[in-house]
C-alpha cells in the first residue's frame, strides 16, 4: 500500500510498500491490509501504526482526522502528527506538545468568544441608535 499522511500545510509522511496500518477510531482500533475494501473512517487522537520492510514498525501520534483508502492508496489527513520508534518517548512528547496546544486553543477560543460578544453588543446598540 501507499501511505500519505497530510497535515494542513505539508505532507508529513509519504511511504510506499506499507504492509499494514492500524489506526484508532471512536469504535476502537481499525486495521488495514492491502486487500481490504476501500473505505473512509474518522480518526480520533491516538497512535497510528504502519509497517514497511525498510522501516519496520513505525508509530505516529496523530490528532483527529480522516483516513481514506482507495485501492492501494491510503490518505490520512490530520491536524497534527509526530513520529517515534519508542512508544514511551512518543507518549511524553505527545502529552507535552498536544496538551500545550490544547491550552493555547482554549485560550484563543475564549478571546474569540469575548470579541464576538463585544461585537454583537455594539452591533445591537448601533441598530437601536
Amino acid at each position: 500500500m501507499n501511505l500519505k499522511v497530510l497535515l494542513p500545510f505539508q505532507i508529513f509522511a509519504d511511504k510506499s510498500g506499507v504492509k499494514r496500518i492500524v489506526a484508532e477510531t471512536r469504535q476502537g482500533s481499525f486495521g488495514l491490509l492491502p486487500q481490504r475494501q476501500d473505505c473512509v473512517t474518522a480518526l480520533c487522537p491516538g497512535i497510528l501504526v504502519y509497517e514497511t520492510a525498510a522501516d519496520g514498525e513505525v508509530f505516529l501520534a496523530v490528532d483527529e482526522g480522516v483516513l481514506v483508502k482507495t485501492g492501494p492508496d491510503v490518505l490520512v489527513s490530520v491536524r497534527r502528527a509526530m513520529t517515534g520508534k519508542d512508544l514511551g518517548q512518543l507518549r511524553e512528547a505527545v502529552e507535552q506538545e498536544f496538551l500545550e496546544l490544547d491550552e493555547d486553543e482554549r485560550s484563543a477560543r475564549s478571546v474569540m468568544a469575548k470579541l464576538e460578544t463585544g461585537f454583537l453588543r455594539r452591533f445591537a446598540n448601533f441598530k437601536h441608535a
